[in-house]
């Protein structure tokens, strides 16, 4: 059976797996406190408000792209608390909750904002 268009470009697609993988941790003596990810990883800061602050007008795409990520193979999520603030944290979870077993979710602490674009 022939693809259609949209198949056969869905089909030529590589996932984060091409860029290969990269440990983290590796310099640390015990090996087994080490992280393997995809080199391709995705990024959320964007993934919320104007300003990077509150919720994305359309909530439902940015849903979609962090399951989208996933699917094409991403296994590390880099977030952040003020994003949003805590808008990330929410929107991973409400989109892969219950999370891939190989999923890393790297988030950073301690930033306060004063509000959007701050």
């Amino acid at each position: 059976m022939a693809l259609d268009g949209y198949e056969a470009v869905m089909n030529t697609i590589p996932t984060a797996a091409a860029a290969g993988t990269i440990t983290i941790g590796a310099l640390r003596r015990a090996q087994d406190d080490t992280l393997t990810v995809n080199r391709m990883g995705f990024g959320g800061m964007r993934l919320c408000g104007p300003g990077i602050w509150g919720w994305p007008e359309d909530r439902e795409n940015a849903l979609q792209v962090l399951r989208r990520a996933v699917q094409l193979g991403v296994n590390f999520i880099d977030t952040a608390d003020s994003y949003g603030p805590e808008v990330n944290e929410e929107q991973i979870a409400q989109a892969l909750y219950p999370y891939p077993g190989d999923l890393v979710i790297a988030t950073k602490g301690g930033l306060t904002r004063g509000g959007p674009g701050k």
